[in-house]
């Protein structure tokens, strides 16, 4: 089998799954009541300028107001030209991976107070952060991305063959109005005039849409919104490479037939209705992948493992050896494990969707040419990652530095939640640890209760461990107090929470 959409549709919400084989590459979860906003168009109002950060925050009608960075707007079409796409005719552009330089002008001189600004969301709000906006609009197609106030014509850094990308150019050149600009998307390799036209024609009364009701509404207000995962998956992810798209419900299957048909007609008969008895994700092995991304631990075939711990600040990946011991030489059984924990670290990265500084730790290799070898397998395995990477070489202690684009919520903020036992942390005490706490709280307690017994609420498993395990240290204090102490199991108590009372 090779690759495989895979769409389940829900109560609350619509999950797609991306296979390569047997193994889970992506996921993509959409909840019905909240739709992503990456891609929507707003026209709205400026609350505050920040000299100081070269930042604004802009009102589009959200619950918190959108974070507009200074490099991400210009008033100067010029600008915009430069800031977009760089001063190369030749430059190789990613279709949604354009990167922004330092704006030149102050926003200060840009932006007040008040002003109506056209945006779109960049980034979905994560924790307390609203939403990253830009006022680079660019507006995707099945095989283009429009960009109404450039003027270039770029190709995704995917199509390596020049004169394959030549011909895309001149393509597209002749197709495109007097105004705006256009990146050739990596699907479109291999496609004729026609398929362009379409797009060209599609994307431009799109864009006037939005300027027609720009001139209409008033700030803060939404003017356009992306379309629904499934629209989505069709137009970015339903390739030639696609052998199969399974979906589990007939209504999202009419759906999907629909999209298919109008952007990727000769792939119509890939797209299958799913109706076997078992859920679909459970059928297709999705479900046990997806528990295993929500888990600290991955093991490799090998016998080694990887750890992934995910901080605020960043993200760290250790490669262990684990069970795997090797034949002679030791060198070569690390060698070995870090090979094969590259690929199992990308696709976990691309799965639970790690971004921002990502530090990983091989096993140390005292040869130079054994981390080349692993470097080398490392920047060709994220060469398939669509979100743009940065990689630093590995360091002699088998460090690699990295950084990875953040869009949306990572898999674990997305399904989990902090425990309500540990906070968070990933730990709770120990019973010794809080068998000592309470001793501690029932002698400065004691004090100020009245009655002849002390009563100690606890959970059941803490109850019978000072029982157990604490008799003699509960007798010592009862002694010390001239009070009797009792213990009470409450189930609805938490794994560190007790209580106190007199009686």
């Amino acid at each position: 089998m090779g690759k495989r959409i895979v769409v389940n549709v829900g109560v609350t919400e619509t999950r797609v799954a991306v296979q390569d084989g047997t193994l889970l590459t992506e996921l993509y979860v959409e909840r019905r009541r909240h739709r992503s906003i990456v891609g929507n168009i707003y026209k709205g109002v400026v609350t505050n300028v920040l000299p100081g950060m070269q930042a604004a925050f802009v009102d589009v009608g959200l619950a918190k107001d959108g974070f507009l960075y200074g490099g991400d707007y210009t008033a100067n079409v010029g600008e915009y030209e430069r800031l977009m796409l760089g001063e190369s005719e030749e430059e190789e552009i990613e279709v949604e991976e354009v990167e922004r330089r330092e704006a030149t002008v102050p926003i200060e001189d840009l932006l007040r107070k008040g002003q109506e600004v056209l945006v779109q969301v960049s980034k979905e709000s994560l924790g307390t952060k609203g939403a990253r906006i830009t006022s680079f609009i660019s507006l995707p197609g099945r095989s283009l991305v429009f960009m109404p106030h450039a003027h270039h014509i770029g190709v995704s850094r995917r199509i390596r063959d020049d004169r394959e990308r030549d011909r895309l150019r001149q393509i597209v050149r002749g197709l495109r109005p007097p105004a705006g600009g256009f990146i050739v998307r990596t699907v479109a390799e291999g496609k004729g005039e026609e398929e362009f036209a379409s797009d060209v024609q599609f994307l431009i009364r799109l864009w006037e849409q939005v300027q027609a009701r720009h001139n209409q509404a008033s700030a803060p207000s939404l003017l356009h919104e992306e379309r629904d995962l499934i629209f989505r998956v069709v137009r970015d992810l339903f390739s030639l490479d696609v052998e199969e798209f399974l979906v589990d419900t007939p209504a999202a299957y009419a759906r999907c037939m629909e999209y298919t048909s109008s952007l990727v007609p000769a792939l119509a008969s890939r797209v299958k209705l799913y109706e076997g008895r078992t859920p679909v994700f459970e059928a297709t092995g999705v479900e046990k992948e997806i528990e295993k991304a929500l888990r600290r631990r991955v093991w490799l075939k090998s016998g080694g493992y990887i750890v992934i711990d995910q901080t605020e600040a960043l993200v760290a990946i250790d490669v262990n050896t684990g069970k795997y011991v090797g034949k002679r030489d030791f060198e070569q059984t690390v060698l070995k494990i870090n090979l094969e924990a590259v690929g199992e670290v990308v696709r976990q990265i691309r799965l639970r969707d790690l971004g921002g500084i990502i530090i990983i730790d091989f096993i140390d290799m005292e040869r130079e040419e054994h981390r080349q070898q692993v470097f080398r397998a490392l920047t060709k395995a994220l060469s398939a990652d669509k979100a743009r990477t940065n990689v630093l070489e590995i360091s002699e202690l088998g460090l690699v530095e990295m950084t990875r684009k953040r869009v949306r919520q990572d898999l674990q903020s997305l399904f989990c939640t902090p425990c309500p036992a540990c906070k968070g942390s990933g730990v709770v005490k120990s019973d010794l640890t809080l068998a000592a706490e309470i001793f501690r709280k029932v002698q400065a307690a004691a004090a100020d209760l009245g009655g002849q017994e002390i009563l100690i609420r606890v959970r059941p498993e803490m109850a019978q461990y000072l029982e157990a395990e604490e008799r003699e240290g509960l007798e010592l204090l009862q002694e010390t107090l001239q009070r009797k102490l009792s213990l009470q199991p409450v189930t609805s108590l938490d794994r560190e929470e007790y209580e106190i009372i007199s009686r």
